[in-house]
């Protein structure tokens, strides 16, 4: 997309302070954050946060039923995702009410949260006693996710295959320990 092109040209990354500001200007035309929502990871509760998405909500008009522009960044979208709630009437909830709804509409384009998805379902193929995964058949966003964390990592050769993994490697990801 044209503002990670233009960001990675200024030097930009989600690690950046100033990043997140530069896209939400780049979409919006101004910088008016009212909240800002941050997703981050501290691995093991310790140690220093790893930021994993943000979602600035600026109110831009209306009082009493407001409307609110979302842009939602993180690095695991192609792209940053803008949405507009219209109509939201004010001081009748949380304001988690909103943050949901911004996050719901930014993520799906409409204001209720989609169905639970289902678990991931990776068949484990055998070669004699050897348990495997084929990376080919690992949907997305996870493929991408694990190949990641897979880095470095050996990986089985097996006959008449290309671009395995071992089982406990894979079952290893999905309980949380890679």
């Amino acid at each position: 997309m044209i503002i990670r092109d233009v960001a990675a040209r200024h030097q930009l990354t989600c690690a950046d302070d100033n990043i997140t500001d530069f896209i939400v200007y780049a979409i919006l035309g101004h910088v008016v954050s009212m909240l800002k929502i941050t997703v981050s990871i501290i691995p093991g509760g310790v140690g220093s946060e790893r930021i994993l998405g943000e979602l600035h909500i600026a109110n831009v008009g209306g009082a009493a039923r407001a409307d609110y522009e979302c842009v939602l960044i993180s690095n695991d979208l192609p792209a940053p995702a803008h949405a507009t709630i219209r109509h939201y009437p004010r001081w009748s909830t949380t304001i988690w009410d909103l943050v949901a709804h911004a996050i719901a509409k930014s993520l799906t384009g409409q204001e209720r949260l989609p169905r639970r998805p289902p678990p991931i379902n990776v068949p484990i193929h055998m070669d004699g006693t050897l348990a495997y995964v084929r990376m080919a058949e690992i949907p997305e966003p996870v493929r991408s996710i694990f190949e990641r964390r897979m880095f470095g990592s050996t990986v089985p050769v097996i006959d008449g295959e290309k671009d395995c993994v071992y089982a406990w490697d894979w079952q290893d990801f999905l309980s949380g320990g890679r």
